[in-house]
C-alpha cells in the first residue's frame, strides 16, 4: 500500500493498531518490531510513520483509544453508585463492581478487542517499562484518586494504607487472571475451562470483594484467642 492509499484508507490506522496491540500481548512491546506490525497489518512502514510518527506514539494509541473509554466508564458507575446513596459511603460492592467489573465485562467482549487489550493491560501490570508505566499512570490520574476517596469512606475502620495494599492486590490478581491461566495447570489435577472470559469474571469478583473486606492480620488473631475452636 502506498503513502496515498494509506492516507484514503479510513481502516487502516484501525488496522495498525490492531495489529500492534495483539502483538504487544504476543511478544511485549520491545520484542514487537515495526517490521512485525506492519506485516500484520498489510501496510508499510511509512503508514505507521504517518498515522503515528513513532514507535512509542503508537504504543500510547494503543491504550488511549479503549483506556479512555474504559475509565470513563469506570468514573460513569462509580457516579450512578454515588447518586444513589444520595452522599452516604458506598458498599465496598459497589466500588469493586464499578472499578473491576467494568474492566472483567470489557474483558469479556472478545468481538472488538476488549478482550485482548484487557489481555494487554494485564500484561503491562506484571511486565510493566518505565515509559509505559508514566504514561498510564498520568491516564488514571483522574481516576485512582476517585476510588481510593471512596474505599477509604466505605472502610473507615480499615486503616488507609492497608486499603492501598489490598487494592494494589486486588491490581495484580485481575491483571494476572486476565493475562494468562497458565499457573492454573500446575494445581489443576484435571483439565478446568479457563476460556470463557465471562466465567473468569463470576469467579474472580467474589475472591476481589472477600480480600477487600478480609479482617486485619491482628483483628484475625485475636479473634482466633477470644474464640477458641472446641475439641471434638
Amino acid at each position: 500500500m502506498s503513502l496515498t492509499e494509506a492516507k484514503q484508507s479510513p481502516d487502516t490506522r484501525e488496522r495498525i493498531l490492531d495489529a500492534a496491540e495483539a502483538l504487544f500481548v504476543e511478544h511485549g512491546f520491545e520484542a514487537t518490531s515495526m517490521r512485525m506490525i506492519t506485516g500484520r497489518a498489510g501496510v508499510n512502514l511509512a503508514s505507521v510513520n504517518y498515522h503515528f510518527g513513532s514507535k512509542e506514539a503508537l504504543i500510547q494509541e494503543v491504550f488511549r483509544r479503549r483506556l479512555t473509554w474504559l475509565n470513563e466508564a469506570r468514573l460513569n458507575a462509580l457516579e450512578r453508585f454515588e447518586q444513589e446513596a444520595r452522599g452516604a459511603p458506598l458498599k465496598a460492592h459497589q466500588i469493586v463492581e464499578a472499578f473491576f467489573g467494568v474492566s472483567l465485562r470489557m474483558a469479556a467482549d472478545t468481538e472488538h478487542g476488549g478482550h485482548t487489550f484487557m489481555r494487554l493491560l494485564g500484561r503491562t501490570y506484571t511486565e510493566p517499562s518505565a515509559f509505559v508505566r508514566q504514561f498510564l499512570a498520568d491516564e488514571y490520574a483522574a481516576v485512582v484518586p476517585r476510588f481510593k476517596q471512596a474505599l477509604f469512606r466505605s472502610l473507615p475502620d480499615v486503616p488507609p494504607e492497608e486499603i492501598l495494599w489490598r487494592f494494589h492486590f486486588m491490581l495484580g490478581a485481575m491483571s494476572y487472571a486476565i493475562a494468562g491461566t497458565d499457573a492454573l495447570q500446575l494445581v489443576a489435577e484435571y483439565e478446568l475451562d479457563e476460556k470463557d472470559p465471562e466465567a473468569l469474571a463470576r469467579r474472580l469478583m467474589p475472591f476481589l470483594l472477600g480480600g477487600l473486606r478480609a479482617p486485619l492480620a491482628g483483628q484475625a488473631v485475636k479473634t482466633k484467642e477470644k474464640n477458641p475452636r472446641k475439641a471434638a
